[in-house]
């Protein structure tokens, strides 16, 4: 019998992520889908104040709508010299496109130059993941995972998605690479999504 699981995330992206850690925990019978795979409805309106509440969000109504078990993750960066923004503010952070730009670029050149002034030293950020599952049941089961790091002072790599290409991890296996210069597999080892999912694998195990 095979189970099924919904990321309430038309992000392929993440989508494919999810994937890759299901089929990693060695889980068989469950079919990942995204929402491209169900009937459309309305994005919900993300007004939580954290990670946490928006996550519970997404995951509340994908499941609402459709009745399959959901999950959702909100996640952003957390930049230490801006006080923790952009945070849950990370996707919108530029307010509007630039010209010629998608969404995740405009963001990227308004952090670098909110950080121009700021030394090497003083760059720490973290990438934050919460993820939120919503049970066959309605029980709900919220993990979070964090990355730590520092911003780099212009964009390297064409891997990843949103600020990968300025977060340079922690890590000693990055070997100074940012997000965006390492393989899905290495991201899936070390990033903040794959902490958080990995969290939830026995939930989806269960399913």
């Amino acid at each position: 019998m095979t189970g099924r699981v919904l990321l309430a995330s038309g992000n392929a992206k993440k989508l494919n992520e999810l994937r890759r850690v299901v089929e990693a925990a060695g889980i068989t019978g469950l079919e990942v889908l995204g929402l491209g795979d169900v009937e459309s409805y309305p994005e919900p309106v993300e007004d939580g104040a954290s990670f946490e509440e928006n996550a519970l969000i997404k995951a509340r109504e994908a499941f609402a709508r459709t009745g399959l078990p959901s999950l959702a993750d909100d996640s952003g960066i957390c930049v230490d010299a801006l006080n923790g923004m952009p945070g849950i503010l990370s996707a919108r952070w530029s307010g509007r496109l630039i010209s010629g730009m998608s969404v995740d670029e405009a963001n990227n050149e308004l952090l670098l130059a909110q950080l121009g002034d700021v030394p090497a030293e003083r760059r720490g950020a973290a990438f934050v993941s919460v993820c939120a599952l919503v049970h066959p049941d309605g029980a709900e089961t919220v993990v979070r995972g964090e990355w730590r790091g520092r911003i780099v002072m212009q964009r390297r790599g064409a891997e990843g998605f949103g600020y990968d290409p300025l977060f340079v991890p922690d890590d000693a296996e990055a070997n100074g690479r940012t997000s965006a210069e390492l393989s899905p597999a290495e991201k899936d080892a070390l990033s903040h999504r794959g902490k958080a999912l990995a969290q939830l694998v026995p939930m989806l195990r269960a399913i």
